[in-house]
Order: structure tokens, then sequence, then C-alpha cells
């Protein structure tokens, strides 16, 4: 389950946030009822669409393939199409399954050179997923690794090559064409939703992460925020709070968490909501903090440099090992640590944390009771909902990104495509 604690003591914040309650109160119910305005991005809203037990058997089984003859597996893509998977293998790494690497996320001549240093004296496969084989970043790294996995394998080389795009795309030609494995990349879905989807649940099952808990987790989820109305509805609350902090000036909000496990969950979010409400002028620009070590260095200014940003705390109730601080014989100082469990550590410098920043700033606690695939699931699902919710209050299209096609196309240009 996730809770939504606003913490918020400015009354006349308050007083604006029980009003938009009630007056974005019909924008909920056109979502839970089904919009036809965005039916051609919202094959994610439902997610058995995608998830049912054919389409979870049929990634098994190409996943068990992987993991059967590779020690690596390359993830081919870039912003949607790589981070909801990165942030559930990154955080969940489990034992005896292939090395995962990422590629197509970067043009750097050094990342690409490291990333195949990496894949010296290992068996691997490859994803390329691209919704509709244009984006510059995975189709150059897509090139690269099918000139090695040549050059290793020979004719074989196509038994190791899978690629994720748009059914009639120039990508499932090309797979025909050359043998490989194909798998349909929603058109329906939009890459920032795509987590529940061949897209992200792909790569996860061959890190052997437990995607049918996952699709459970989002599932429970749906079923949560397509029952509950108004201010019982934990996406809702969260959604037009944020947007009364927006209508207050603030500009940023700041997502932090004092768990590192979720350094790449940051990325997904920050994706999710730069491109789905950053735009007509509009939106909160979305940024990360990572606790405890980014409290010396952004905590000063966030105590104490402009209040343009509000701040919402990601914390896990029971996601935490124990190691408790035994003395050493050693006068260092620290005697006061002595006995005591780094979990409860963290959690005290959290209370001391949002004790300090929410005199400055407005704070919101979002809690999720463990840090697994269920609960992955259910993160990725409330935050696609809320976000939904939140551009639709803002007035903006949460599907579309016309600033991203913008500067592709002069990228296209100057390189004489």
């Amino acid at each position: 389950m996730i809770t939504v604690d606003t913490k918020e003591e400015n009354k006349e914040c308050l007083q604006e946030y029980a009003s938009l309650m009630v007056d974005a109160g019909s924008t909920l119910s056109k979502i839970q009822a089904g919009e036809k305005e965005y039916s051609d991005s919202l094959g994610w809203f439902d997610t058995k669409e995608w998830t049912d037990d054919a389409h979870l058997s049929h990634i098994e089984e190409i996943a068990s393939k992987v993991r059967q003859s590779c020690d690596a597996f390359v993830l081919i893509g870039v912003g949607g199409s790589n981070n909801a998977a990165r942030s559930v293998i990154e955080a969940l790494p489990q034992k005896d399954a292939p090395k995962i690497i990422y590629a197509g996320n970067t043009l750097s001549p050094n990342a690409m050179h490291a990333m195949l240093e990496q894949l010296e004296g290992k068996d691997f496969a490859i994803d390329c997923i691209a919704k509709n084989f244009e984006t510059l970043e995975p189709g150059a790294s897509f090139r690269v690794l099918r000139k090695v996995l040549k050059e290793r394998y020979g004719d074989k080389a196509k038994d190791r090559i899978i690629a994720t795009g748009t059914p009639g795309s120039s990508l499932e030609k090309l797979c025909t064409e050359q043998g490989y494995t194909f798998l349909a990349f929603p058109e329906d879905v939009g890459g920032r939703y795509t987590a529940m989807t061949n897209v992200g649940l792909l790569p996860m099952a061959v890190a052997g992460i437990d995607i049918r808990s996952l699709v459970k987790g989002a599932a429970d989820m749906q079923k949560l925020l397509q029952s509950t109305a108004g201010a019982d509805n934990p996406a809702y609350r969260y959604a037009c709070m944020r947007n009364i902090y927006y209508r207050h000036g603030y500009r940023v909000e700041l997502l932090s968490s004092f768990e590192p496990q979720l350094r790449y969950f940051y990325k997904w979010w920050t994706q999710l909501f730069a491109e789905s409400e950053g735009k007509n002028d509009r939106g909160l620009f979305p940024a990360c903090c990572e606790f405890s070590e980014d409290l010396h260095s952004m905590g000063q200014f966030i105590q104490d440099g402009t209040p343009v940003m509000f701040e919402t705390f990601l914390t896990v109730k029971d996601g935490q090992e124990h190691l408790v601080l035994e003395p050493d014989g050693v006068d260092d100082g620290f005697a006061y640590l002595d006995g005591k469990d780094f979990k409860d550590i963290n959690e005290i410098d959290y209370e001391a944390t949002i004790g300090a920043h929410s005199r400055k700033i407005p704070c919101m606690h979002i809690e999720i009771d463990a840090l697994d695939a269920y609960h992955f699931g259910q993160l990725f699902y409330f935050y696609q909902y809320a976000c939904y919710i939140s551009a639709k209050i803002l007035g903006v299209n949460p599907f579309d990104q016309p600033g991203v096609e913008d500067y592709k196309q002069r990228l296209f240009n100057a390189l004489g495509k």
C-alpha cells in the first residue's frame, strides 16, 4: 500500500487544497470512467492489456533462453525504453542472473568503449528497444552491437538479437528480413508509461525479477485508484497538492529518499513528470536528492536558499537491512552510537531532515511498505496515474512531448538525414 501525507501547516494552502479537491473531482471521475480523448495513449491504463498470462509466459520463455545461454544481456534503449527496467534491475539485483549492460542512451565514444569492454569474454544477447526505430542513440548502438555479435557468432548471431518496436515499423521489417526475435512495443503506450509491457518486462525477467509479482502490484494499485474517490484516493491527493504548490509559486518538486536503491527510479520519475507536464510554459521542474549524501551539499540550498521548491520524501517502511554498531575499543568520539542499528539511525536522520526542511519549504511524505517487485509495480502505476491527473489539472496533454520532437528534427537535419 502507498500512503500520502502532506505535512502541510500553511492554512491558506490547506484551504485551497480542499477547494481544488472538490473542483477537480470531475477530472478524476472522467479519468476513472475512461477518456476517449487520449484513447490512443492509454494502453497502460488497464494493466491486463499487456500482462495477461499469454504475454507473461511468452516473455518468460524468451528470458529463460537468454539466461541459459548468456553471461550478459545488453538493454539498448534511451529514456522510457530503459528507465523503468533499469530502476528495478539496479534496485533488486538477483544472483545467478546475466549481467545487465546498458547501451543506446549516450553518443559518447568513451562510454561506448566502456560498454564494449564489459562484453569482453562474455556470451551475450541484446534487446534493441525503439518504438519507431528513429531515435539516434539506440539506432547507433544497435549497429555497433550487431557487428560485434556477427564477428563473434557468425550466422548464429541472429539468435542473440531481440528487438522491441512498433508492429509494422522498419524495425519489425528488419527483424523479419534478418531473422531476429521481434516483440511489440505497444502503439498506444508512450515510452515513459511502458513499465508493464514488453519494453520493461523482458529485461526485468532476464535479470531474474519476479515480473508476475510486479504486475500484481500494479494491478492492485489500479484497482485501488480506479475504485476510490476524492480525498481517499492517494494519487488524487498527491496530484492536487502538487498543483496547489505550483499555484503558490513553487516551481520545483524535489523527490528525496534515504534509500540509495531508488537511484535509478529517480530517472524514471524525472522523465515521467518532465515530459508529461513540461509544456506550454507550464509545469514543475522535477529534481531528486539521494540522502543522506546530498544533505551535505543540496541540503544547504534547501534550508537557506531561494524558496523555489517543495519536497516529496519517498520512504520504505520495511526496506532496510540491519547492521548494529559495536565498539571496537578505540576512543573515536562516536561512543554514542554503540548498540544502535544503522536502520534506526537512517530513520532518525529522515525525521531530523523533514523537521528541518519543513521549517523552510512545504514537504510531503509518500511511503511504501517494502522495496520489492510487488511494490515497484505499485509505485509505477501510482505515479503514472497521479501524473495523468496532475497534468489534466495543470491543463496540458499528459502524453505528448513536442519539445523532444523538435530537438530530434534539428539533430537529424544537422546529420543530413
